[in-house]
């Protein structure tokens, strides 16, 4: 059994898609990516089931329904260039949500959120269809030094979906694969980035990625954000 604290929220009244993706993908016995599916809207502060089949994991409501499932995936795409110190700053002055935000209060890229409460990770654009910003990894989040992976995975998330950019269509994460080269720790200081890599209808394909200031890539994910209907969320 599992609970997603609502303290873990996307949109006000379910759970953030990296966290969760991550909170999933963690059950996943692999080191190599994991392919995290969202199927429902991630129900917050309510006991939650875990199944097993095979190397599949699944998320489901104590009534059944599926919420998620993990398994293990793999990259379609090459990881994304190391952005420097003057893009990270570039990416940050210019971050849509300062001015029009769907989810405020978003775990990950939230402006209402205070420091150590949510990861305040705010990536803007730095050119064609990329993102980047700063990410201090708060001790607020840490466990015993460490910050847990799916805090991690959410780190990963946003900065996709602002390089499909959210003031121009409200959209959820859908699918997630995603990969950590390195364990984060209290008080680490990362360069988060996002590119948007393709369009399909209401599907955006996006790719995000962790770096140290030295260059060292943390971690990576490859997603799907799906349009949705913004009254679903009014």
């Amino acid at each position: 059994m599992v609970t997603i604290p609502a303290r873990f929220n996307g949109p006000d009244h379910s759970g953030n898609g990296g966290y969760v993706c991550g909170l999933i993908g963690e059950q996943v016995p692999t080191d190599g990516p994991v392919t995290s599916m969202l199927r429902l809207p991630p129900p917050l502060d309510v006991p939650l089931a875990w199944e097993r089949s095979g190397q599949e994991v699944r998320l489901e409501t104590h009534g059944g329904a599926l919420i998620g499932t993990a398994s293990p995936g793999a990259f379609e795409r090459e990881p994304l260039p190391f952005p420097d110190a003057d893009l990270v700053a570039a990416g940050l002055a210019s971050y849509p949500g300062f001015h029009d935000h769907p989810f405020d209060r978003c775990f990950t890229c939230g402006t209402a959120r205070e420091e150590g409460d949510g990861l305040r990770l705010f990536t803007g654009p730095v050119g064609a269809d990329r993102t980047a910003g700063p990410w201090h990894a708060h001790a607020a989040l840490a466990s015993g030094g460490a910050i847990p992976d799916p805090v991690t995975w959410a780190a990963l998330d946003c900065p996709g979906g602002w390089a499909a950019d959210f003031t121009a269509q409200t959209m959820v994460l859908g699918r997630m694969t995603a990969q950590l080269m390195e364990p984060v720790a209290a008080g680490d200081d990362l360069h988060a980035s996002g590119r948007l890599d393709d369009r399909q209808g209401r599907k955006f394909m996006t790719s995000t990625a962790l770096h140290r200031p030295d260059g060292t890539l943390v971690g990576r994910s490859e997603q799907v954000w799906i349009e949705v209907d913004p009254a679903l969320f009014a």
